[in-house]
């Protein structure tokens, strides 16, 4: 082994790198039983906490592919500019967008926030609006039923409402928020106020939206341990589904099915909110397109979302090349990106042994939240994910579609999801949210501003688990929330 020389004084980072090193025998070897301290198994950081906490690299990821980390994050990172610029390989932003970069929703990697009610002006930097209309021919609507058309845009505003634009361009409008409030009396004696909100799209640039727009506003989640939760086998998703709860235990979850760009192929979701994803490459290349309005290889567009009915969007310039694929983000850099949203770290926990946080798990599986949040998978050897390959990992999700009721519907469909239905949400992390970002929220579309409040939503299949923890005494409950917060 090369030791590094002799020094009198020693930098932060290389003493932060020695001390990963010698942490990391002990993580392999706890993670050959499962360790559920250690959520992402070898890949789980392990060092330092703090807001920077979501910005690390698989821990067994080998030096040589660290490279390849690093420039995805940079891509990841990267702020695009308007074309034509002489930076050919960073310009052709827009001209419709939400965002300028990818880390600009996904905060520090953390999840994002709603509007600010009190601030219009500020735009929706780290949520979206989604759009969609019924179908309307019968083609349509057999492409949908099939999976081939997971949504159909509107005809004006496309598949997602930008309240951003380049110069020259005018933006879609502005988005608003609302809202209204329930008081909830738990056992004990607490009160908890929930917050229903109202989105509106307002100062609309293009005129009216059509008359059975459907709209999902969506919360932009946390990068976390994504190359493991896609390492989960297809396999294991069809064995646990229920969609006709034949085992009788009221949750039956199911999985979305929806087109996958690349394979051209009806295959299982299981990126995104209602699992309208296949991969997480075709999740990237989506986002790159819709959010920051760049052109890929699976979205080749390099207007972005504009629709023909926005003339000087679809004629502005783009960034285009010939020398990159003649896209905006080419194949190298879709990789890059790749490679860097697989290998986001989980972090470890710290407290997964105090009595409380014990505690609070026995009462998490007693009130039926295991049932959707399945904590445990054993995931398979495979060659092509050096990194995720053989771990053992807790994320604490089916990736499986369930019927949350009423009070979370979006009344939007997504391919097979309907519009009460979401995926169950990795909770790994889901502690340290307000770490990273004091203005992080939860759910799909940030109303929950606390865990307790984001419980106190759930309806349909998890109705029985939210009154359970309703009428708890509160000790119980808050050893039910010490569990969550130490993931």
């Amino acid at each position: 082994m090369n030791r590094p020389a002799p020094r009198s004084s020693f930098s932060p980072a290389f003493c932060l790198a020695a001390i990963g090193f010698l942490l990391a025998p002990i993580a392999v070897n706890a993670q050959t039983i499962g360790d559920p301290a250690l959520p992402g198994g070898e890949t789980s950081w392990t060092g330092p906490k703090g807001r920077n906490t979501f910005l690390h690299q698989s821990a067994n990821m080998s030096f040589e592919k660290r490279l390849d980390f690093k420039l995805g994050e940079a891509l990841f990172q990267r702020l695009w500019v308007t074309a034509p610029t002489r930076t050919k390989a960073a310009d052709g932003l827009g001209p419709l967008f939400n965002s300028r970069a990818c880390s600009g929703c996904h905060i520090r990697n953390g999840r994002g926030h709603p509007v600010d009610e009190n601030d219009s002006e500020a735009g929706a930097t780290s949520m979206l609006l989604r759009l969609s209309i019924p179908p309307q021919t019968t083609e349509q609507l057999r492409d949908h039923l099939d999976g081939k058309l997971a949504t159909l845009p509107d005809p004006v505003y496309g598949g997602q409402f930008q309240d951003f634009s380049i110069p020259g361009i005018q933006a879609e409008g502005r988005v608003t928020v609302t809202y209204t409030t329930t008081d909830v009396l738990l056992a004990g004696g607490e009160t908890v106020t929930l917050r229903n909100p109202t989105y509106e799209m307002t100062d609309l640039a293009y005129g009216p939206l059509h008359p059975d727009i459907m709209v999902s506003p969506r919360l932009a989640p946390p990068m976390i341990g994504l190359g493991l939760l896609e390492a989960i086998p297809d396999s294991t998703l069809i064995a646990a589904s229920d969609p006709q709860d034949d085992d009788g235990d009221g949750i039956s979850g199911r999985f979305n099915q929806v087109w996958d760009i690349s394979k051209s192929e009806i295959a299982i979701g299981r990126f995104g909110w209602k699992a309208g994803m296949p991969t997480l490459d075709q999740q990237n290349q989506n986002a790159f397109q819709f959010d920051i309005g760049l052109s890929t290889p699976l979205y080749p567009n390099a207007s972005g979302d504009c629709t023909t009915a926005q003339t000087d969007c679809t004629t502005a310039p783009d960034g285009n090349d010939d020398e990159f694929e003649g896209l905006e983000v080419h194949s190298v850099m879709t990789d890059l990106v790749l490679y860097y949203a697989r290998n986001v770290a989980p972090p470890a926990r710290t407290n997964a042994n105090d009595a409380d946080v014990l505690a609070g798990e026995t009462i998490f599986a007693a009130v039926g939240c295991a049932s959707c949040h399945t904590p445990r998978y054993a995931l398979p050897e495979r060659a092509d994910m050096p990194e995720q390959s053989g771990q053992i990992i807790w994320p604490y999700t089916d990736l499986l579609l369930h019927d949350m009721g009423d009070g979370l519907a979006d009344h939007r469909p997504e391919a097979q999801a309907s519009g009460t239905e979401w995926r169950t949400p990795p909770l790994w992390g889901i502690g340290r949210a307000q770490e990273i970002d004091p203005r992080a929220r939860f759910l799909h579309d940030g109303r929950a501003r606390t865990i307790l409040e984001a419980i106190l939503w759930h309806g349909g299949e998890a109705k029985s688990a939210r009154d359970a923890v309703t009428r708890m005494p509160p000790s119980e409950r808050s050893q039910l929330l010490a569990f969550l917060k130490s993931l």
